[in-house]
């Protein structure tokens, strides 16, 4: 059938990025003997015919070419054709079946229908697939049995017979598939999931395989879950041992433990470090190393709010005798942590111990992890110092550079972390970071937490701020960095480069940085002045409205002159800067009173925030005669947008017993179970509990 590829008017129908008529090079680029060219060739129909998952009329018409290449053995990757073909399918399948949708090119389209109307009418050859020699074939296969196939009974008696001779991994896709089938068909449910039941029982099978079974017979009856389903689930976890028995041998741990110089992994020319390291990040945390990994997920989403028991079973993965289950629970540790509140004492501890100095991969990704917990992260101070100081004793004073990949890896990702508890043990590697530029840009990122070290750090920080040509875009993300850092350390002895930078980015028009610049500078305060003001004054005329805020405030730092200031920043409070003006007005405090009557104007805002800042600056400024209106103004849009959560308890907090009436909605917050605070991050939601539990302790 490929030969009669240019049968179909290809060119009449679309994909994400224009006409269709390349699919025909595409399909017969996935018959490549050449690696490289299929790849290729997969890479470019997947990005544009299958682009995020779309289905278009050309992807549908594409399916009875790629089942022809699936069956054919002279198709050199059969297993990426049946993956893409399921991929296809089970997008189509989550369409809205009586959906229309429109293509790029802006026709209508059902061809979601379509494509699955063709993948069942062909889902008899996922049967024959499914008894493939080659493994890589049958495992896609296995999971279209239960996605495709209309005859369930024939799904369940076809997996039933796939057991006794497939491998774990496969065992593990046929448990999924057979609650696939059970949830997908109720005539079939009470057969699948008693087969479940029996296979959970037996005791002869691999605990692997008994933990699959008691999983997935847990979603096809997620309200039976109690009882005995966790204490079995947590002895099942304790007992799966690495491979090395029979088993499947998964991906190792330790894969990707080349070793090479620094230089190694310099980015392209004009690309960030930062940008590099980001997608370096993204193929890494795609990597999966226990077979079991995509089963305990299923079984934390079945969980869901049920944080003890899965504190529980995540103690459990992370105590495993299994390298890649440990390795594997890390991020799922930090996914916990990240979305509920609660004591999470016992996973930190737990991920401090993955801490290893002799295990390299296993340690980076739990440093990273650690630094990424903010203030949870305080019970793993001492482990984190303990690493660092380990691998300086092992690999010298210069492991930051270190040769060996991840040895370099695991060690800065530990600096950081402990950079970011400000803990002065992580300065050495920071310091040897800066001076010799070899991945300085992660020493940076955390330099600023270190204020007892400023003496130390400014002068290395000033010198690469001076290096930094403002008219090279690809700079700007370091040059950023850099401000930012010194702007957080506030040592009057970076005034002079500070100010620098702020003439060389308005020269260059880098108005954001030079906004940035005059924030950091404004951080300083009074004894930054004196080399400053000439160059600041002026900007505070600037026609750019970020900078001309900057500025402004940074005149009310230095010289604290309310009457230059306050009419500059109720001007202001009629820009996109308003928010950042009725802040300075509120610091600046009842001596902004003439702008008391324009706040008062912008509680009636239709933005939130607005509404917000308005509120909070009316406080600062007028005090207890302002609190009814304030009040209201903060909860009501508290209520419409809860990232304003934080800003709003600091002005609660701030205000005392005159909040009182906002006690009830406070007391709600601290009950909640789900992380809050602005961006649902971790930092700002303990902010936000220590807020709430600090303003009602002022009652």
């Amino acid at each position: 059938m490929i030969s009669e590829i240019d049968s179909v008017d290809w060119k009449s129908m679309g994909h994400a990025y224009g006409p269709a008529g390349d699919i025909p090079g595409w399909l017969t680029g996935m018959t490549s003997t050449d690696p490289g060219v299929r790849n290729e060739a997969f890479s470019d129909f997947c990005n544009a015919a299958h682009h995020q998952g779309d289905v278009y009329p050309c992807t549908a018409a594409s399916l009875p070419f790629l089942f022809e290449l699936a069956s054919s053995p002279a198709t050199p990757d059969r297993a990426s054709i049946i993956e893409l073909l399921l991929s296809i399918g089970r997008e189509s399948m989550d369409m809205d079946p009586e959906g229309v949708y429109v293509t790029p090119d802006g026709t209508e389209s059902r061809a979601h229908v379509d494509a699955l109307s063709a993948i069942r009418g062909c889902a008899e050859v996922f049967v024959r697939y499914s008894s493939d020699p080659d493994p890589l074939v049958r495992r896609p296969a296995i999971e279209g049995l239960g996605l495709f196939l209309d005859d369930s009974t024939r799904a369940v008696e076809r997996l039933r017979s796939l057991l006794s001779e497939s491998s774990t991994v496969e065992r593990l896709l046929i448990a999924r598939t057979m609650a696939t089938v059970a949830l997908r068909d109720a005539a079939a449910h009470r057969v699948a999931t008693r087969w479940l039941e029996t296979m959970a029982t037996d005791v002869t099978a691999l605990p692997e395989v008994r933990l699959a079974a008691l999983v997935h017979r847990a979603r096809c009856t997620p309200q039976e879950i109690g009882g005995d389903v966790l204490p079995t689930a947590l002895d099942l976890v304790r007992k799966i041992v690495p491979d090395g028995d029979g088993r499947d041998e998964g991906p190792s741990c330790q894969a990707g433990t080349e070793q090479g110089d620094a230089a190694d992994s310099t980015p392209s020319q004009g690309v960030p470090p930062q940008i590099a390291a980001a997608f370096e990040d993204l193929e890494r945390k795609s990597h999966v190393h226990a077979p079991t990994t995509s089963l305990l997920e299923a079984f934390h989403t079945l969980l869901n709010d049920r944080v003890p028991e899965r504190t529980a079973l995540l103690a459990a993965q992370l105590s495993s005798a299994d390298p890649a289950m440990r390795c594997d629970a890390i991020p799922m540790a930090q996914n916990l942590i990240a979305q509920w509140r609660g004591d999470h004492t016992g996973l930190v501890v737990l991920l401090a111990d993955c801490l290893l100095p002799e295990d390299a991969y296993t340690s980076a990704a739990a440093a990273e992890v650690l630094g990424s917990l903010g203030p949870v992260s305080e019970p793993a101070r001492e482990a984190l110092a303990s690493y660092v100081e380990a691998t300086r004793a092992a690999h010298g004073p210069r492991v930051w550079v270190a040769r060996d990949q991840l040895v370099r890896r695991a060690h800065q990702e530990a600096v950081r972390a402990l950079a970011r508890l400000r803990d002065l043990r992580a300065l050495p590697s920071v310091q040897t970071a800066l001076d010799e530029g070899a991945d300085a840009w992660r020493a940076v990122q955390v330099a600023g937490h270190l204020h007892e070290a400023a003496d130390d750090l400014t002068p290395r920080l000033s010198k690469l701020l001076k290096e930094v040509d403002f008219s090279d875009p690809s700079q700007s993300m370091s040059a950023g960095a850099l401000v930012s850092a010194l702007g957080l350390l506030a040592d009057p002895a970076a005034a002079s480069v500070l100010t620098s930078a702020i003439t060389a980015a308005a020269r260059d028009t880098q108005w954001h940085m030079a906004a940035s610049a005059l924030n950091a500078l404004a951080s300083i305060g009074r004894s930054g002045a004196a080399c400053a003001l000439e160059v600041v004054r002026p900007l505070a005329d600037a026609q750019n409205i970020t900078v001309r805020a900057a500025a402004t405030v940074a005149l009310w730092e230095f010289e604290g002159d309310a009457g230059c200031v306050v009419p500059r920043l109720v001007d202001l409070l009629d820009t996109h800067e308003h928010h950042e003006a009725a802040k300075a007005l509120g610091r600046i405090g009842p001596a902004a009173a003439p702008a008391l009557p324009r706040l008062r104007e912008m509680l009636d805002a239709g933005y939130e925030w607005t509404r917000v800042h308005a509120a909070a600056a009316l406080w600062d400024i007028g005090g207890d005669a302002e609190a009814c209106a304030v009040v209201e103004t903060l909860l009501a849009a508290w209520a419409e947008n809860d990232s304003t959560s934080n800003n709003v308890l600091a002005c609660l907090h701030r205000m005392g017993p005159a909040a009182r009436p906002a006690f009830p909605r406070v007391r709600e917050e601290l009950a909640l179970l789900r992380r809050s605070g602005r961006f649902r991050s971790i930092a700002n939601d303990e902010e936000l509990l220590d807020a709430c539990r600090s303003t009602l302790s002022r009652a």
